[in-house]
């Protein structure tokens, strides 16, 4: 038996680096640190020691490139997996005995002139347990982009990485990821019961795609979602309030069970009850769709290719330095290809 707890999609304000030098940038982004981790504290002795799971919105600690080349973001928005960030968010979990979960641009030392969007999750020692790539980006490198050097030396299993806790089987989605139904899967497929979305997105009155998405991501994958959006990005030259509100909890059966307006709140916060789920998943009948899929039709197609892997490495499996503009033509190239073969018109 596993006992209930709370979870908390913190919705907090993100104060980007974007105006800042280097130096400047590191220093706001330990100021970020801080702040939320004031938040948490502030949010946990208010909802009470049940609370054993946060999850922070995308951008927290830095916003997003914004007009920065690849290079330039890389030196000023990309942390160390083993930086002093790291270590300031794992004193943030020790201290509230929590797992904590967010997204943040990390570099690697198998690929020093890249850097990839990272969700992670740190455990209550603060120690780092797993860590997630963003596999599907628009503007950013991801693992597909160089994916038989990273299958080389993380394997296929590192694309879909799982904490088993005592929290349940916990997992990350990546912000616009919720859009693709195959990542959950995929996650799902090696046991996530949770899933944890850290997500910036437009804020509106009625549903969004993203938002629809959680709720399918929960249902197809009898999962629990818990999205935390930022509560608008300042320091930036676009309206604050453009990506905030809709952070919220939606349980295995797709029900939202608590949702933020807008600005910060720590109000999407609710019970999660991994000896439930695990009940549902082992009943048979219709609503059990997880155990009702047949992969065998849809494999075939899915070895189509449309968006081009390995497309910034050269011959050898080194990386290819690119401007932004790489993505937007690879996107129009694969357009074109889709359209030539009848797929689109």
């Amino acid at each position: 038996m596993m006992t209930p707890y709370s979870a908390l999609a913190l919705q907090a304000r993100c104060f980007a680096i974007n105006q800042q030098d280097t130096n400047q940038a590191r220093e706001k982004i330990f100021a970020n640190i801080a702040r939320v981790a004031g938040h948490i504290k502030g949010a946990k002795g208010f909802i009470g020691p049940s609370v054993k799971l946060v999850v922070l919105p995308e951008y927290f600690m830095t916003s997003f490139p914004f007009g920065e080349s690849m290079t330039q973001w890389r030196k000023k928005g990309a942390i160390d997996p083993d930086g002093i960030e790291y270590q300031k968010l794992g004193e943030i979990a020790q201290q509230n005995q929590i797992y904590l979960s967010g997204n943040a641009y990390e570099t690697d030392k198998h690929f020093p002139d890249l850097y990839f969007q990272t969700s992670f999750i740190i455990n209550p020692s603060g120690d780092v347990v797993l860590r997630y790539r963003r596999l599907v980006s628009m503007f950013a490198p991801t693992p597909h982009d160089v994916l038989d050097k990273y299958l080389d030396i993380y394997g296929y299993e590192g694309l879909y990485p799982v904490h088993d806790c005592e929290l349940g089987r916990l997992a990350c989605v990546a912000s616009e990821e919720i859009l693709y139904p195959e990542i959950s899967r995929c996650l799902t497929m090696y046991g996530a019961e949770v899933l944890l979305h850290s997500s910036s997105e437009v804020g509106a009155v009625e549903l969004t795609p993203k938002d629809i998405a959680k709720r399918a991501r929960a249902i197809e994958n009898l999962a629990y979602v818990i999205s935390a959006n930022s509560a608008g990005i300042d320091d930036i030259a676009f309206p604050a309030e453009s990506t905030d509100g809709l952070s919220k909890l939606v349980d295995f059966k797709g029900r939202v069970m608590a949702e933020a307006g807008f600005g910060e709140s720590m109000v999407a916060n609710a019970e999660i009850d991994i000896d439930s789920l695990r009940r549902y998943r082992n009943k048979p009948g219709m609503g059990n769709i997880l155990s009702r899929q047949r992969n065998e039709l849809f494999a075939p197609m899915y070895k189509q290719v449309i968006y081009p892997a390995n497309n910034m490495l050269d011959g050898n499996k080194q990386e290819k330095a690119v401007a932004r503009e790489h993505f937007i033509q690879t996107q129009i190239e694969t357009i074109s290809k889709l359209k030539a073969s009848g797929k689109i018109k």
